[in-house]
């Protein structure tokens, strides 16, 4: 037998190959067409595997991640429930770092920090910890007691960052970013975005979404000055004159914001009138006055025997 023919047939045949390929040959194989369907694809099941393998990987460095870092405020006292993160809120249970805390529509809950002071957080409200420093109030009230050093602590709001001078002051917050601060003692400087107030123990000042602290007035002010007051934070500039009209010497707080807050051409009328009622000092010029000098707003201010521009300087330096 030639090894040609069992390579490609091109040799002379042996009988005993043609006599066994005539035995096989109904089993040798034939294309039938109409057995052939199309299949659907096969599903990768390496693919899946992988992810699997890689969804696993995740839950695993999840379970294995450590618990955010704890901050310096513990729950102290809880009427009604609350959340901490996922759980139950309870006395003595810290808030972590992002963690986020929300009370019930007739709940309440104090957290306090050795070093730093008391916060009691009010209904319906929702507050995140940063740092044991800086917490986010998103909505609800949030009154703070603070023996902490000035500038020691911020509360972050979505339209102003309130920010302790050594004070007690409560902090109201809607869904929308709209707020009013209310200090009882000390200071609060109010500021988002550049745009800055500071309100002293028996004074208030609303925020705005998108437009930050408005202008603050005493509790005690006149009702005339008290709409005023919302009437231009709404943008009426016509209701500049009835904040004038009604304004006391105490008030000149409103107009010292006034001054800063009022176009060029309207600054004449608020300086004039901040001048009949508060003792200035010969330094004051009213045409520097009228452009906003940084030097002759401080003389202003000293002259309302408030503190001395010196001292809140200092901290909003340090912001």
């Amino acid at each position: 037998m030639s090894e040609h023919y069992l390579w490609d047939r091109s040799g002379p045949p042996d009988p005993e190959i043609e006599h066994l390929e005539r035995t096989l040959a109904p089993l040798r194989y034939r294309h039938r067409p109409e057995l052939v369907r199309e299949a659907a694809p096969r599903p990768r099941l390496w693919w899946a595997a992988a992810a699997a393998a890689v969804a696993a990987a995740v839950g695993l460095s999840q379970l294995a991640a450590p618990p955010a870092p704890t901050t310096a405020w513990q729950v102290t006292s809880l009427n009604g429930q609350a959340r901490l993160g996922n759980q139950g809120a309870a006395v003595a249970m810290a808030l972590r770092q992002g963690e986020v805390l929300r009370t019930g529509s007739a709940s309440g809950l104090t957290l306090e920090a050795d070093e730093l002071g008391r916060i009691d957080v009010g209904p319906d409200s929702q507050l995140r910890a940063a740092t044991s420093r800086r917490v986010l109030l998103q909505q609800g009230v949030l009154h703070a007691f603070i023996w902490a050093p000035p500038r020691q602590f911020v509360v972050d709001t979505p339209s102003a960052r309130a920010t302790d001078l050594g004070c007690e002051y409560t902090l109201t917050m809607d869904g929308s970013g709209n707020g009013l601060l209310r200090v009882a003692m000390g200071w609060v400087a109010f500021q988002f975005a550049g745009h800055e107030a500071f309100i002293p123990a028996g004074a208030r000042c609303a925020t705005r979404q998108r437009e930050g602290p408005g202008i603050p007035f005493y509790e005690d002010a006149p009702e005339p000055l008290r709409q005023a007051v919302a009437a231009v934070e709404r943008g009426d500039a016509a209701a500049v004159g009835s904040i004038l009209a009604a304004a006391r010497p105490r008030d000149g707080l409103t107009l010292w914001h006034l001054l800063a807050r009022v176009p060029a051409g309207d600054r004449g009328p608020v300086f004039d009138r901040f001048a009949r009622l508060v003792n200035l000092p010969a330094g004051v010029s009213r045409e520097r006055a009228l452009r906003n000098d940084p030097r002759t707003m401080d003389l202003c201010w000293d002259a309302l025997n408030l503190e001395n521009t010196a001292w809140w300087r200092g901290w909003e330096r340090k912001w």
